[in-house]
């Protein structure tokens, strides 16, 4: 009797062991707010699935790439691709390359609190400039209200909203900016962090949501998910061939339409203001930024399993999240890659 249960124990003990064991494998991660909502889910999913931990802190692109030069993350996430200053800045401090790996495409969306106004307000690209170079301050200027004859727009400021931290939200909307206003690109220009000429400050997606949720005539940009689950409305915009857009999963396949086509081998590509009358204007890639020669071998065949799930199972919770999934070519570009990362 007292055998058996000393091997029952034994066993027990050996399970707990084991299942402790798989629980002790935490991936640490840093970046974007932009795939957050996305990201969450799949770290929640894979976690119950494979028993691996994951730590990501939604800091913004800015400072997830921080993260990853100076070694602090596993991985890091952004929605702008490193330029090749800071490529080598990584290679020189942590002794490996950087691997981009696209994991959705998202939109960013110019979001509104407009009591009473009703959604899919009109936007051009001219006005969507002067407006957030302090050109446009009231909502009632004429150059909204001929967009919009059927809304009553107040005689209201525009409380314009932008990123105060690093972000890929705002390379990817600075970029558009710069690609369709010659003023802008002349005197702001585009990147994760620009001197913004009016408005005010948030952190996080969820930051210039606050700001836009909480403060009537406000306006701003934000990744879409942000809007939807925050019931606020956006704008239809009118893309690079003349036609109204709002930002539908159908939209951003078109979108990527060019881009997979063409994609660069290192996979470092934007896709705002893309050509095609059903293509949404302000949209994006956004990247997991994964050493290609990790420090932590295990966790690094963690990190390399992990993102063979995301590119097949993983994206079948992008519709759901208001991603669009990635086009399949692009799909078997990051499923090749994963074989570069270093593992022995």
């Amino acid at each position: 009797m007292k055998r058996t249960l000393s091997i029952i124990v034994g066993l027990a003990f050996a399970m707990l062991l084991h299942d402790s064991t798989i629980a002790q494998t935490q991936l640490n991660g840093a970046g974007a707010t932009f795939p957050y909502p996305i990201y969450s889910k799949w770290f929640d999913v894979y976690s119950k699935e494979h028993g691996v931990n994951f730590n990501y802190q939604s800091i913004g692109s800015g400072g997830g790439i921080k993260q990853v030069t100076e070694g602090t993350v596993d991985f890091g996430a952004s929605d702008a691709f490193l330029n090749e200053d800071q490529m080598k800045e990584i290679s020189d401090k942590q002794h490996s390359h950087i691997l981009h790996f696209p994991t959705v495409m998202g939109a960013v969306v110019l979001t509104y609190n407009l009591p009473g106004v009703g959604s899919d307000m009109h936007m051009t690209p001219e006005v969507l400039a002067d407006i957030y170079l302090g050109k446009i301050t009231k909502w009632n200027d004429e150059k909204i209200a001929s967009l919009n004859p059927s809304m009553k727009l107040p005689d209201e400021a525009i409380l314009v909203a932008h990123r105060s931290d690093g972000s890929g939200t705002t390379n990817i909307f600075t970029n558009y900016l710069s690609k369709v206003s010659p003023e802008w690109k002349e005197k702001i220009g585009q990147g994760t962090s620009v001197n913004w000429p009016v408005g005010l400050g948030g952190k996080g997606n969820e930051g210039v949501t606050g700001v836009v949720k909480q403060s009537e005539g406000g306006f701003g940009y934000v990744e879409i998910a942000y809007a939807i689950q925050n019931h606020m409305p956006y704008c239809l915009l009118k893309n690079s061939a003349g036609k109204f857009v709002g930002p539908t999963l159908d939209a951003l396949s078109a979108a990527a339409a060019g881009a997979a086509a063409h994609m660069p081998k290192d996979l470092r590509v934007m896709i705002t203001n893309s050509p095609g009358a059903k293509a949404y204007p302000i949209c994006g890639f956004t990247w997991l930024l994964i050493y290609q020669s990790p420090k932590d071998k295990k966790k690094g065949k963690e990190i390399a399993d992990f993102l063979h799930w995301a590119f097949t199972k993983g994206q079948d919770y992008c519709n759901e999240l208001y991603y669009g999934r990635l086009p399949k070519q692009v799909q078997q570009l990051d499923l090749k890659q994963i074989s570069m990362i270093h593992l022995k």
